[in-house]
């Protein structure tokens, strides 16, 4: 018989390996077919789970009275998805790897590379400055239309961060809003520090929560109008920033509304203790050991997927000590969840200021608050001048003296009073928070603007608050929740005097060129 034929060069053993190394290829390829199918079927379960297990805030519903057209079943719906989310880009993706590169990642590294930095707050050589010098080879830099360093920085506009984090075209979180304003609408902004923008892979901040559930109220009611939310809250910012966030960011954009929520970014007890204890250097605790290559891998997955966060719970849960072991040289504080030993101290009370009916003209109020209220001064101007109104939230803290907290589930609220504001205890933190917000009540009540006591009816559970003052997914829902049924009335009000929404808008002027910039450096390079 004639033999088959067989391409020149070709033996029985070459046809014998490809065909092996196809079987293994199609083998492979079913396997990884058969992975991802799982993991996002996975993924899909989890998130129904979720999405089944009870909130840690519904408890609280019925203790708070709703405002007059609020139904309670909105609590548990979503905003819709934001319009403006895109698919994160390789060159963030890159930019984050590099920050992991680098080894330098502590606090908010990865998403402070999001940020686009003042340029008169910078200076002139990034590689002197004490922050930024650590940055991975570049930052993204704006000019300030008033030449001051304030606000210290921005978010990049139209963006979505590896983190999760959206913004609009003016760098605010959250959906688009037009730039003129349309007729039959109202806009809030909302300003603030941390805790009005929320971490970052948070799907909603407080504010989108609001202005979504304003909307579900409006239409409940068949009212002909809409309501647009602006969120022009950013992490670690004080008044100063604020007040520039107000003057060069959102009057151009005449909100009707601007809620101000803030209260711990210049909480500083220090100068009321004269002889002030020296704070100790590192945690009295050993902290938990550094992650692995895993723990790092899940981090960064869950922020966007449900099934990796349960994988990042489920390893912490088994490889983080049940009991605090002390730091090397020190001893532990106790495991029972109680405030940690503290070293004895003085609190001086400034002479003539009285803490219950405080002078609002006082140079020398407590936690920094004389230079708040000049700032909040210069807020109020601002709204006023576009033809808006300021409202005073008060600010909620979760410390009392004698509170008793979970060792282990509370260990950020734990370490956050009892080392981020060592050596203060929490009988004198709580009363300078108390002082605090009978201040901004007093002020609201003098220049005639609405009070907001979000503080008060705010539940002080642990399990809404990732520390003292930052709230939970669910805590940040409640907090919206309550910010909704306080300022119902206040919108009622002016509907009823025909006040709201305008039928014509003041003309301001738009908003200064925005325009990020690349600046690379290498600091390495000049050290040497």
């Amino acid at each position: 018989m004639q033999g088959r034929f067989r391409p020149s060069g070709f033996t029985s053993s070459d046809v014998l390996t490809t065909a092996v190394v196809v079987a293994v290829l199609k083998n492979a390829l079913l396997i990884l077919v058969s992975v991802v199918l799982c993991t996002a079927a996975a993924e899909g379960m989890v998130r129904w789970l979720d999405a089944q297990e009870p909130s840690a805030a519904l408890k609280y519903l019925d203790g708070l009275p709703l405002a007059e057209g609020v139904q309670r079943a909105w609590f548990g719906e979503d905003p819709p998805p934001l319009p403006n989310r895109h698919a994160v880009s390789s060159e963030a993706v890159e930019l984050v790897r590099r920050v992991e590169a680098s080894g330098v990642t502590e606090g908010t590294r990865r998403s402070d590379m999001f940020k686009v930095w003042n340029s008169a707050f910078v200076g002139p050589d990034p590689c002197a400055h004490p922050y930024l010098k650590d940055a991975p080879g570049q930052i993204y830099v704006y000019d300030p239309p008033d030449g001051s360093p304030w606000p210290r920085f921005r978010f990049l506009p139209d963006t979505t961060t590896p983190i999760g984090l959206v913004t609009n075209a003016y760098g605010f979180r959250g959906g688009p809003v037009p730039l003129a304003r349309q007729p039959k609408t109202i806009r809030i902004a909302f300003i603030g520090a941390s805790t009005t923008v929320a971490s970052h892979h948070f799907p909603y901040s407080y504010p989108e929560h609001v202005g979504y559930w304003l909307n579900r109220w409006a239409a409940a009611k068949k009212l002909d109008l809409r309501f647009e939310v602006l969120n022009a809250g950013r992490e670690s910012i004080g008044s100063p920033d604020i007040a520039a966030i107000m003057r060069n960011e959102v009057a151009p954009l005449a909100p009707d509304l601007v809620v101000y929520y803030e209260g711990a970014n210049q909480f500083y007890l220090e100068p009321l203790v004269p002889q002030l204890p020296p704070r100790p250097a590192r945690l009295p605790v050993a902290p938990p050991p550094a992650p692995g290559l895993l723990e790092r891998i899940l981090e960064d997955l869950s922020y966007s997927s449900a099934l990796a966060k349960r994988l990042k719970n489920l390893v912490a849960e088994h490889t983080s000590p049940r009991d605090p072991k002390p730091a090397p040289g020190g001893s532990a504080p106790g495991a029972d969840g109680r405030e940690w030993p503290k070293p004895d101290y003085t609190l001086v009370w400034p002479k003539g200021v009285d803490e219950k009916d405080p002078d609002l003209a006082r140079k020398d109020l407590p936690v920094t608050l004389s230079a708040i209220l000049a700032d909040l001064g210069r807020i109020e101007a601002t709204t006023e001048a576009v033809g808006g109104e300021l409202a005073l939230a008060s600010f909620k803290w979760l410390v009392e003296d004698g509170m008793v907290l979970d060792p282990v589930r509370h260990r950020f609220i734990l370490e956050y009073l009892n080392f981020g504001y060592a050596p203060f205890r929490y009988r004198d933190l709580a009363r300078l928070a108390r002082f605090q917000n009978r201040v901004l009540e007093k002020y609201a009540k003098e220049h005639r603007i609405d009070f907001l006591d979000v503080a008060r009816l705010m539940p002080s559970d642990p399990d809404l608050f990732i520390d003292a003052i930052h709230g939970t997914t669910e805590g940040v829902r409640l907090r919206a929740w309550i910010m909704l049924q306080l300022l119902v009335p206040v919108i009622d009000r002016h509907l009823a005097d025909g006040t709201w929404p305008k039928k014509s808008f003041p003309i301001v002027p738009p908003p200064a060129p925005y325009k990020p910039r690349v600046v690379t450096f290498q600091c390495e390079r000049k050290a040497r």
